[in-house]
Order: C-alpha cells, then sequence, then structure tokens
C-alpha cells in the first residue's frame, strides 16, 4: 500500500515537472500580445505625432534629440531563462541573415579587406520593420526570419521589433558593462529632406537601441553638397573617429539612415613584437606589418576536412576573437565556401591547447549599404520606392541610403609581458599558429556567444 502511494506520489511530481517545461515556440518569444495590440490601437486612432528635425547646418541641439551616454551606465545584466531563450533564437538568425549578407559582399570585394557588423545590419531592417506597414512589413518579418506558427495576419502574428532590439541591445550591454579595456559604441543618424516631418514614436522607439541618435534636415537636391555635410556632421560627434565618405546620394533622397559601431581592444596578455613581420598578401606579395603574440592555453582545431584551422583567443573580460586561417594549401576563397552555416560550429569541439599565437595588429574597417544589399539579394523593392513606410513619416518618404559602418580595433598597451610561467616549464611544448597570410576573423560576446562581427584581412597595413 506504501509503496503504490509513494509511486503515485513520484508519478505526480513528475507531471508537475514536466507541467512546468512548457514549450514556448521561438516566435511567441518576441510577438505582439493581446494587451500590447490593443494599446497599439488605441495610438492608431490617435493619429501620428510627427516633428520636423533642424537644419544640419544649425548649431544648437534640438529638444527631440536625446543623447544617451549620460544615461546609458551599464551594468552587467543577468541573464533570465526567458532573456536566455531570446538571445539563443536571435543570435542564429542574426547569423544566418549576416552569412548571406557576407556571401553577396564577399563577390562584390574579392580580395578586398572586409568587416561586417551582423547585430547592426539585422537592427537596421528591424528598424525600418518598426516604421513599416502592410506588405512592406510583413516581407522584412520574413527576411528577419520570423516565421508566425500560423499563418494568418493578426496582430499577434507580428514580432513586436522593440522586444527585438532590446534584445539586440542586451547583447551590445553583455559586451561592453564589464570591461574597461574595452571599448564600444554605436551612433545613429537619421537624415531626412528639408520640411519632411518625421514620427515621434518612431524616433522613441530606436532611442534605447544606441548610444545616441541624431536626426537632422538635409537638402539632398545638392547631392555632392549633402555629402560634404553629411560626412563633417558624423565626422565633428564622433570626434574624429568616423571619417566613411557618403558618396553617390540620389538627389530624390527623403531619408537617409546610417549606424557607426565601433569596438576597440587593448588585448592585456598580448605582446607586440619589436620588428614588423611577413604578411603574405598572396603567393607572391609580402607585407611587413606590426604584429602581436599571445601565448599561452587557447581554444583550437582543424576542421574534418582539414580545410582550415580555428583558434579563438579571450581578448578582453567579455569578448572572444575566434580566427580562421587557410591550411594545407587552401586558398581564403575555398575556405570561405567551406563554412558552415550554423555558426555555433565555429565554437565546438574546440580543445585546449598549449599556443603561442601570431597575429597582426589590426584597424578594420568596413562599409555597406542595406539597399545594395537587398538589391544583390534579389530584394530591390522591400526598402525602394514603393516600400510602405508610413510608420515613419506621414508623407511617402524615399529611402537613399541605409549605412553600417563597422570599426574594430585590436592592439596590445605597448609593454614586454613577462612569460607565462607555466610557459618557461622545460617539457610543455607550444603550438605556433602564425596569421601571415588572409584569414577571417568573428568577435563573440563571450557569455551570449552572439557574433558582434565577422571579416576578412588580406592586407593588415589597409585599413578599409
Amino acid at each position: 500500500m506504501n509503496l503504490a502511494a509513494d509511486l503515485l506520489c513520484l508519478l505526480a511530481c513528475l507531471t508537475t515537472v514536466a507541467c512546468d517545461r512548457v514549450y514556448v515556440h521561438p516566435f511567441n518569444l518576441f510577438a505582439f500580445n493581446k494587451s500590447t495590440c490593443e494599446e497599439l490601437e488605441s495610438l492608431v486612432q490617435e493619429g501620428m505625432k510627427t516633428f520636423v528635425p533642424i537644419s544640419i547646418e544649425s548649431q544648437a541641439t534640438p529638444a527631440y534629440e536625446d543623447d544617451l551616454k549620460e544615461k546609458d551606465k551599464l551594468e552587467a545584466p543577468s541573464l533570465s531563462v526567458l532573456a536566455r531563450q531570446k538571445l539563443s533564437k536571435l543570435k542564429d538568425s542574426v547569423y544566418v541573415l549576416g552569412m548571406r549578407f557576407y556571401s553577396k559582399l564577399q563577390e562584390a570585394r574579392l580580395g578586398q579587406n572586409m568587416l561586417l557588423f551582423p547585430t547592426s545590419l539585422f537592427g537596421s531592417l528591424m528598424s525600418f520593420y518598426l516604421g513599416a506597414s502592410n506588405q512592406t512589413a510583413a516581407d522584412l518579418q520574413h527576411l528577419l526570419g520570423f516565421v508566425p506558427p500560423s499563418g494568418d495576419r493578426k496582430c499577434t502574428s507580428r514580432v513586436d521589433g522593440r522586444k527585438v532590439l532590446s534584445s539586440l541591445r542586451m547583447i551590445e550591454t553583455l559586451i561592453k558593462s564589464r570591461d574597461e579595456e574595452l571599448l564600444f559604441s554605436k551612433v545613429l543618424y537619421l537624415f531626412s529632406a528639408p520640411g519632411v516631418a518625421l514620427s515621434q514614436q518612431f524616433v522613441q522607439d530606436l532611442l534605447p537601441s544606441v548610444d545616441a541618435l541624431y536626426a537632422r534636415a538635409v537638402d539632398f537636391t545638392n547631392p555632392s553638397e549633402a555629402a560634404k555635410q553629411i560626412n563633417a556632421f558624423m565626422e565633428a560627434n564622433s570626434k574624429g573617429q568616423s571619417k566613411y565618405l557618403v558618396t553617390d546620394i540620389d538627389p530624390s533622397t527623403d531619408l537617409l539612415f546610417a549606424v557607426d559601431v565601433r569596438l576597440a581592444v587593448n588585448v592585456k596578455q598580448a605582446s607586440r613584437l619589436k620588428e614588423p613581420q611577413e604578411f603574405w598578401v598572396d603567393s607572391t606579395t609580402k607585407v611587413l606589418v606590426p604584429m602581436l603574440s599571445v601565448t599561452g592555453t587557447l581554444k583550437y582545431k582543424t576542421d574534418p576536412s582539414g580545410t582550415y584551422s580555428v583558434v579563438e583567443v579571450p581578448i578582453s573580460k567579455t569578448a572572444l576573437l575566434v580566427l580562421l586561417q587557410p591550411i594545407n594549401s587552401s586558398k581564403l576563397e575555398h575556405m570561405e565556401s567551406e563554412l558552415p552555416l550554423q555558426f555555433s560550429a565555429w565554437l565546438q569541439q574546440l580543445s585546449p591547447r598549449e599556443i603561442k599565437l601570431t597575429l597582426p595588429e589590426l584597424t578594420i574597417e568596413g562599409s555597406s549599404d542595406l539597399r545594395e544589399l537587398l538589391a544583390d539579394m534579389q530584394l530591390p523593392a522591400l526598402l525602394g520606392k514603393g516600400a510602405d513606410l508610413s510608420k515613419i513619416s506621414d508623407a511617402n518618404v524615399t529611402v537613399g541610403k541605409v549605412i553600417n559602418n563597422a570599426f574594430f580595433k585590436l592592439t596590445s598597451d605597448g609593454t614586454d609581458h613577462p612569460e607565462d610561467p607555466a610557459a618557461q616549464k622545460e617539457d610543455l611544448v607550444f603550438q605556433e599558429v602564425t596569421l601571415n597570410k588572409p584569414f577571417l576573423l568573428a568577435v563573440f560576446e563571450e557569455k551570449s556567444r552572439a557574433m558582434l562581427f565577422l571579416g576578412r584581412v588580406t592586407n593588415p597595413l589597409h585599413r578599409v
């Protein structure tokens, strides 16, 4: 009798545990709920509240512009179970879309340095999703990988873009909140044609996703003058760091969108070699470049086909640098074609080894126009002149460029560091890994394993 009672009790406990593990469809992690849908409906009935940005030539600071640098004193967030679920779903979607964009740029920029910030590209498209309606919103949602379990068009079958941007921001919060040796910044610029009113709600929804947001009016009918003004404005507000030159502006532009993301890391455990070292740009061309040396226990593997090697280097408390280099006479182009579709495969089956790593000191910058990338993907209308962006402005705006500028700098503090005591053991054999030919790099946030940067280095002496 007691045994039967015990079994019934155990069964009840197991049932309770099973019930607690409720499956949540990945889409539902970011979908609108009914109460939010009701709030949206009331906002639609109230009508759009707008403002007209001041001229880019004005020296005044407008009241609508909110610089978050003082407010954004970030502390390391605690990742709840729900937050981890969101990041797990999101980092996969970011990687898949980032690799699609990378493959298109790879074709257009063969043999050149290249750098993408997949999280920023994903966030830029999500920003336009927030400003889109009807079929344009549905198409953007589908491109971003959010497919509802049901095929209806109800509000609860739509993604809440603010939830997505919040999760993307959490990744950026994790990377910069615990590390004084790492500098990270993200600035958004909205340039609209004179007299074009922008939605207050649209801009407010974007503010929490960046460190600072600037909205200014620019006369695009004089493209060369507009480019000059925009370049000067971006350089001034980045304190001379952002030097990307905006060119080829369409005079019919009503809105130009630009995001500037910068990450600089001073690697404490790295030593700068006294003399520049050879780097082979191709089989016949070599250049002398400043090199860094890192000696210690690092994670390493070669892929099963023997095409490339992978080494993982902690470059700060919050960031991992993953380096992929062709081996066994493989070419970079062949290695790129062999990259796994799931980024988690990059970080799997890595094993600790005693390694002496030599790699170039890096300052690399890349810029891409999302509209050009979408056109290369046979999706030119998605942000084209026929796009429904009625939540950005009450005017029928024509989007010009959608610029995403990414900057990554990797240096040491220039001091000579004593060798690791373990390295002084005579019986310890170090595997030498030298990056002296074109390679790929990726930067991951250490806790979430989300990819921040993805790039190709063909010549370390070239910034872009």
